[in-house]
């Protein structure tokens, strides 16, 4: 009988492994087409694995939460048609069983190449789980088990992923320099960045009589790691401008049922937030950047990520790609799109990557004002807050008058190291005078 072996999928560009959290069907099972086969997550997102074709599973080859590199097959599906399931199966047998100690024995000895590489001092293996990528880096680099029970982590559940041991790499091969001044001369963009030693330790926390202790869910654990990483890495300041948005209010109420009506989609304000702020990257692009080091790479994509809020109280950030390229209806598709996914838990590994600047809605919750955490390796995030009707004084030609005016907050988070309070404090009034010049006869 022919068969077809599913493969674990690379995720996006530096995904090498993911975890099984789900499997959606068991061995004998028949799947049709596109039916979901089983749940995935990696260190970026979470994701539904569909059967590429119709057939019966005839073998699942790992377990859930077992740890699988990209390109290995995860499970086996006997194709529809023939009927010499038996004999088939036994002769599949008969291989398994005379395959399994050559594999087992090679595998073994995989594994002890790299202990023997990476052991060094201490012989003996570390309990601290470590991927075949980490493992293969840290044997190339003389990293014994020691060393990498030193780093610190920022996969799931503090596991040591393949950036941590490359970061760790860099700063330990600066530490062991000994600069000259010939050196620095020579190659003054090779400076690593500053780091600290000091490690910050959680104060212990007990429960007391009545409390409910909830361990947090994977997710969860990735937001608070990365939330914390950021805050360690990018000196956080914020800025707040407080933008009129009348017209743009009015435009909008003029033409969302028509919107609805011609193209199938709902109009939010969040497109045209989107499209005020990549107008504003293209004006300022050193608030469309990325620091590695103390060199400061400014992206060509203006990428813009958009925060969206799931049924399970997590936090995703989708990413919309060339926005500055797309109008109103272009943004409003692509980003019902992507909210839609990630609310069903469909999105891919490369929808959530790529990113150059995010934007986080406050005022979807009805809260005024927000100092988001930056989401790295960027250097600023913008947030919306509710939109409220106020008096305002209004320059008319006759005078000054009180009026009701439909007024916003937005409040920039940017990283000081790169990002200047004169840089960020221009690129929001930027931000600002584009929502607040809305043209009320625009098209759609």
């Amino acid at each position: 009988m022919s068969t077809f072996e599913i493969v674990m999928p690379k995720m996006g560009e530096s995904v090498e492994e993911a975890t099984i959290t789900k499997w959606f069907v068991s061995v004998g099972d028949k799947v049709e087409e596109d039916d979901p086969v089983l749940e995935i997550a990696t260190d970026k997102v979470d994701s539904e694995i569909p059967s590429p074709v119709a057939g019966t599973i005839k073998e699942i080859k790992y377990e859930t939460d077992d740890v699988v590199a990209v390109g290995k097959p995860v499970a086996i599906i006997a194709l529809e048609g023939e009927e010499e399931e038996d004999e088939s199966s036994e002769k599949s047998k008969g291989q398994e069983k005379e395959e399994a100690p050559k594999k087992e024995k090679e595998e073994t000895q995989s594994s002890q190449q790299v202990q023997s590489k990476t052991e060094g001092e201490d012989k003996q293996e570390s309990d601290r789980f470590y991927s075949p990528l980490v493992r293969s880096i840290a044997s190339e680099e003389g990293v014994s088990f020691k060393e990498l029970d030193s780093i610190s982590g920022s996969g799931r559940e503090g596991r040591v992923t393949k950036d941590d041991l490359l970061n760790y790499l860099e700063n330990r091969g600066e530490a062991a320099k000994k600069p000259t001044a010939a050196a620095k001369e020579k190659s003054p963009a090779k400076e690593s960045a500053p780091t600290t030693s000091k490690t910050v330790q959680a104060p212990k926390v007990t429960a007391g009589e009545g409390d409910e202790i909830v361990e947090m869910d994977r997710l969860r654990k990735l937001i608070a790691d990365n939330m914390v990483m950021s805050k360690q890495v990018s000196p956080h300041v914020t800025s707040v401008v407080e933008a009129d948005v009348t017209n743009l209010v009015l435009w909008r109420n003029k033409v969302k049922d028509q919107f609805q009506e011609k193209y199938g989609e709902k109009l939010t304000f969040m497109p045209m937030f989107t499209e005020a702020v990549a107008k504003a990257l293209r004006d300022f692009p050193g608030v469309n950047a990325s620091v590695d080091g103390h060199n400061i790479i400014y992206r060509k994509n203006v990428n813009v990520g958009i925060a969206v809020s799931l049924p399970s109280g997590n936090l995703i950030v989708p990413v919309v790609k060339q926005a500055d390229q797309k109008n109103v209806v272009g943004l409003a598709t692509e980003m019902n799109r992507l909210a839609k996914a990630a609310r069903a838990n469909k999105l891919s590994g490369d929808e959530i990557q790529g990113g150059t600047f995010t934007i986080t809605n406050f005022g979807s919750f009805k809260n005024t004002i927000g100092t988001p955490i930056i989401s790295q390796p960027q250097v600023a995030i913008l947030a919306t807050g509710t939109i409220e009707k106020k008096p305002a004084v209004v320059e008319t030609p006759t005078g000054d008058v009180i009026a009701i005016r439909h007024k916003m907050f937005l409040s920039l988070s940017y990283d000081h190291r790169v990002v200047d309070g004169a840089l960020g404090g221009m690129f929001l009034r930027r931000v600002a005078d584009y929502l607040e010049e809305a043209d009320l006869d625009r098209d759609i």
